[in-house]
């Protein structure tokens, strides 16, 4: 991420941010359901996004940072890593869950 900042301390903030906001997500997550096992395709397929952005943005970050279309890429993905965490609540309450299996909530 900090690749893609055109300033230091753009660059720093957005660093701390994505940190920061790591922090918030117990918050932010509105399903009723925690496992993923138990949850809809919406979460499914926004999980893989992130997952896709965070590897990519490492392979982006770790090299040399001169290719002029590696920059825009950065951006994209870092707009979408942080649209993640702030779209949570919303796709989080839409999210169609599985039942949760009765072995699973009760405890002897």
């Amino acid at each position: 991420m900090l690749r893609v900042v055109p300033n230091k301390l753009g660059g720093v903030l957005v660093m701390f941010s994505a940190i920061a906001i790591l922090f918030l997500v117990p918050w932010l997550d509105k399903a009723r359901v925690k496992s993923v096992r138990y949850r809809g395709w919406i979460s499914k397929v926004m999980l893989g996004v992130l997952a896709v952005c965070f590897v990519w943005l490492g392979v982006i970050g770790s090299g040399p940072g001169t290719d002029v279309h590696e920059t825009y890429i950065g951006r994209v993905l870092t707009f979408l890593y942080f649209a993640f965490f702030i779209t949570m609540p919303l796709w989080t309450r839409l999210d169609k869950t599985k039942p949760v299996p009765e072995r699973v909530t009760t405890h002897d």
